[in-house]
């Protein structure tokens, strides 16, 4: 019973730690789960996968965190992801907390 409350735990840090990494990444530049993916692997050597990452897009959009719209490059349709005001609200007291 301890491991998987643990496990669980540890899970909804990490999944914590996630939304963050993703509004941060948004918050530099508008861009699609695919670039969040390679960019994640890339600055953090974290591979996270489809499965996750489109799901908690969805909910940072349905929370009013991100907003997202769709455009066609090279004959793709892509949902691109930007963040609201409400999200640079939920980062930057992230980030006041952790300086504390």
């Amino acid at each position: 019973m301890a491991r998987s409350l643990k496990e669980e735990i540890v899970r909804r840090i990490f999944r914590n730690f996630l939304d963050v990494m993703i509004l941060r990444f948004v918050h530099k530049e508008p861009m699609w789960g695919y670039r969040i993916i390679k960019l994640a692997e890339l600055e953090y050597g974290v591979k996270i996968g489809h499965g996750t990452v489109y799901p908690l897009l969805n909910d940072l959009e349905k929370r009013g965190l991100l907003r997202s719209r769709k455009e066609s490059k090279k004959g793709r349709l892509r949902k691109i992801y930007k963040i609201t005001s409400k999200g640079l609200e939920l980062l930057d007291t992230f980030n006041e907390s952790i300086g504390e």
